[in-house]
């Protein structure tokens, strides 16, 4: 690489902990009972973007066909207030049909058949393409599903982080 030149580069992968709340999160019919996960927080590593990927596990019993599994990125309101009931703490939450469709930004969506104990891996997305281009300072991802069953306990579930950045070659 000669001085001056601007390459992109990845960070590396970091694993979300998923364990309090998203493994054997119970199905919501109404898309609104779900996980938030702890904060992503990029305030320090100023990433242009971070990418979102993960895998979920659907349960071991009857699982609706043509329900769906969606993630969610929650952005702070401000510098320190989040839209009710977030709060960057990882936990179950039930939301209001206003914050998703005024605040939340969609994504992924899973479509799901009818195999129980099925993994159904989704993204990577962009947090920046979700708000307009900047990836945003902290967020959170909210992930709820109506499979009609709870998703699959332990070590089925996965939510992954990667930032992206740009170095400058010094000469």
């Amino acid at each position: 690489m000669a001085a001056g030149d601007i390459k992109q580069y990845w960070a590396a992968s970091a694993n979300m902990a998923v364990d309090t709340g998203l493994d054997s999160l119970a199905s919501s019919a109404t898309y609104v009972a779900g996980w938030e996960s702890a904060v992503i927080d990029n305030s320090s590593n100023l990433y242009e973007d971070i990418f979102i990927s993960g895998k979920i596990t659907v349960g071991d019993t009857a699982v609706a066909t043509g329900t769906q599994i969606r993630i969610y990125a929650v952005g702070m309101l401000d510098d320190s207030t989040w839209p009710a009931p977030f709060d960057g703490t990882p936990s179950a939450e039930t939301v209001d049909l206003s914050v998703i469709g005024g605040h939340a930004k969609l994504g992924a969506v899973i479509s799901i058949d009818d195999v129980e104990d099925k993994v159904y891996y989704f993204g990577p997305f962009s947090l920046a393409n979700l708000f307009g281009g900047v990836c945003p300072e902290k967020c959170v991802l909210f992930i709820v599903h109506a499979t009609n069953d709870a998703l699959a306990a332990a070590g089925g579930n996965q939510v992954t982080t990667k930032g992206v950045y740009h170095t400058v070659a010094q000469a």
